[in-house]
C-alpha cells in the first residue's frame, strides 16, 4: 500500500473493527490490538490519532447506542481508557521500534504484550479512585489478553489481504 493511503487504511480499519467490537464487547474493546496494529502501521503521531479515533468512536457507540450511564464515574473511566489505549501505543511503538529486524510474527506479539501489560497497568493504577479492581482478576485479564491476541491475529490477516489485493486492483484501473 503507498505510504500516503496508510493512514486513511489505519484508520478506516481500525474504526470498524472498533464499532464491531464495541457492540460485541462493550467496555472490553481490544484496544491494545489496535494500538499494535497502528504502531506497526505508521509513524507515532498518526498512529495515536488513530487509536484516539477509534476510542472516540467506541465512547460515541457506548454513551449513544449502548446507553452508558452519563456521569462522572462513567465519564472519568472513559478518559481513564483512552489514556490507556494512547499509552498502549506509545508501548507498541517503541517495541516495534527495538525489534525491527525481528520477524514479524515475534515483533508483533512482543508488542501485544507489552501494549497489553501498559493498558492493564493504567487501568488498574485508576481503581483507587474510580473503582472497579474486582475486574483485575488473572482469568478476566486472561480472556481479555486472549480476545486481544484473537483481535490481533484478524486485523493482521486483513492487512495482508489488502496488501496482497492491492496490486491487483491497482492494474484493474490502470487498464
Amino acid at each position: 500500500m503507498p505510504p500516503r493511503h496508510a493512514a486513511a487504511f489505519c484508520f478506516a480499519l481500525l474504526v470498524t473493527a472498533c464499532a464491531l467490537a464495541s457492540f460485541a464487547f462493550a467496555c472490553a474493546t481490544p484496544f491494545a490490538a489496535f494500538a499494535v496494529v497502528a504502531a506497526a502501521l505508521l509513524p507515532l503521531r498518526p498512529a495515536l490519532l488513530c487509536v484516539l479515533g477509534a476510542f472516540l468512536v467506541n465512547q460515541g457507540i457506548g454513551f449513544g447506542a449502548l446507553h452508558y450511564p452519563i456521569d462522572a464515574n462513567t465519564l472519568a473511566w472513559g478518559i481513564a481508557i483512552g489514556a490507556a489505549a494512547l499509552g498502549a501505543t506509545i508501548i507498541a511503538r517503541l517495541v516495534l521500534q527495538a525489534l525491527r529486524a525481528a520477524p514479524a510474527p515475534l515483533a508483533l506479539t512482543a508488542a501485544l504484550l507489552g501494549a497489553y501489560a501498559g493498558y492493564e497497568l493504567l487501568l488498574l493504577a485508576a481503581t483507587p479512585v474510580l473503582g472497579g479492581a474486582s475486574s483485575f482478576t488473572p482469568a478476566i485479564v486472561a480472556r481479555l489478553g486472549l480476545t486481544g491476541a484473537a483481535w490481533l491475529a484478524g486485523l493482521v490477516a486483513t492487512c495482508e489481504i489488502v496488501r496482497l489485493l492491492a496490486p491487483r486492483v491497482s492494474r484493474r484501473a490502470m487498464s
